[in-house]
């Protein structure tokens, strides 16, 4: 490759990049449509020719090549609209969860050169629009964040004959490949380190009965507390919010007024929990030890700092990207599901 090679002052072509490369215009659209047959030194070379020249694929040209947009969509998928819930938009980013699934998305797809687009279901109008923009050929695959058991998306997806990737197990996923954390795990986490503290007047703030993680969680937290003899659980629904989770923290004390630990099912719900209990001069943690979930960066900004169940929301999103990726320059048989073990973060509130 010559370093020094002019810049064409009009618009580099495929033959430009070639000539500056010293390899034939075959070998970089072969580089440029991402063939895996390329030697990786080619690859760096070709690389560099087309930085040098500045040379910008025309994507509707590789498009007729590939048969590929070279984007995907996020679709994130509500319950639709409960009267006098906050607007799904607003829940949506204010929520430090979906933030964190972005970031891992975007830290594979940018490098892949993968654009991503974000697309919001929440009713059967927005469901039909999405189901047919994804049939018109727009996208490559979807990355779909559904939390309610109940949503047909899953299975709607998965007609479209579309690469697709689910966030969390459903019981309407069939066989689209998944990736979640082991809900189950995360819980009995929350639950040994209450009694570790000496806590046995227990109660928990649940996520929603109608989604899966707000199941399993419950679940596995009455069976762990079971197994060191306390069957008497206190427990209340809330929403995964931080409105919800301060309404609910009233309801559980209203419920177990003798309450010295409590696990509260994500950290937006404990950081609207834990005011409750200082206005009822209950301190945490000398009288009530609070444990959370999701290590998000609502569980530093909590007073006293949260002791959480960590995700890894990032890395788990990023293995979403790759999994994506797969399918949609390998297509066949679904990949395997992937669980991502959790863990348990120390700080002050318990």
């Amino acid at each position: 490759m010559t370093a020094d090679a002019p810049v064409p002052t009009r618009p580099a072509t495929l033959e430009d990049v070639a000539r500056v490369a010293g390899v034939s215009r075959a070998t970089v659209s072969r580089v440029i449509n991402g063939a895996p047959t390329v030697d990786p030194g080619l690859r760096g070379i070709v690389e560099e020719a087309i930085a040098a020249t500045r040379y910008v694929p025309n994507r509707a040209a590789r498009s007729l090549v590939t048969r590929r947009t070279d984007s995907i969509a996020l679709v994130v998928s509500e319950q639709e609209q409960r009267s006098g819930a906050t607007p799904f938009v607003g829940r949506m980013f204010t929520d430090p969860y979906f933030g964190r699934v972005v970031s891992g998305l975007l830290e594979v797809l940018r490098p892949a050169g993968v654009q991503m687009m974000l697309m919001l279901v929440d009713d059967e109008t927005s469901r039909g629009q999405l189901l047919s923009y994804l049939r018109q050929g727009h996208v490559d695959g979807v990355v779909l964040v559904s939390s309610h058991g109940s949503d047909p998306l899953p299975q709607l997806i998965t007609g479209t004959g579309l690469p697709a990737v689910l966030s969390g197990r459903s019981s309407r996923s069939g066989r689209l490949t998944y990736v979640e954390v082991d809900q189950r795990a995360g819980a009995e986490l929350a639950a040994e380190h209450l009694v570790s503290l000496g806590r046995r007047r227990i109660g928990t703030v649940t996520g929603p009965q109608d989604m899966p993680a707000g199941q399993e969680r419950l679940a596995a937290f009455r069976s762990a507390l079971a197994r060191h003899g306390i069957d008497d659980l206190a427990w209340v629904e809330g929403d995964f919010t931080h409105v919800g989770g301060a309404a609910a923290m009233k309801r559980l004390l209203a419920r177990r007024p003798d309450l010295d630990g409590v696990f509260v099912a994500s950290d937006l719900m404990a950081m609207g929990a834990l005011p409750v209990l200082s206005r009822e001069g209950r301190r945490v943690p000398e009288d009530v030890a609070v444990v959370g979930f999701d290590d998000s960066n609502a569980a530093q900004a909590c007073d006293p700092p949260l002791t959480t169940v960590r995700q890894p929301v990032e890395e788990m999103s990023s293995e979403m990207a790759r999994l994506l990726l797969r399918q949609i320059r390998e297509p066949g048989d679904p990949l395997p599901s992937v669980v991502f073990h959790p863990s348990l973060v120390l700080r002050e509130s318990a």
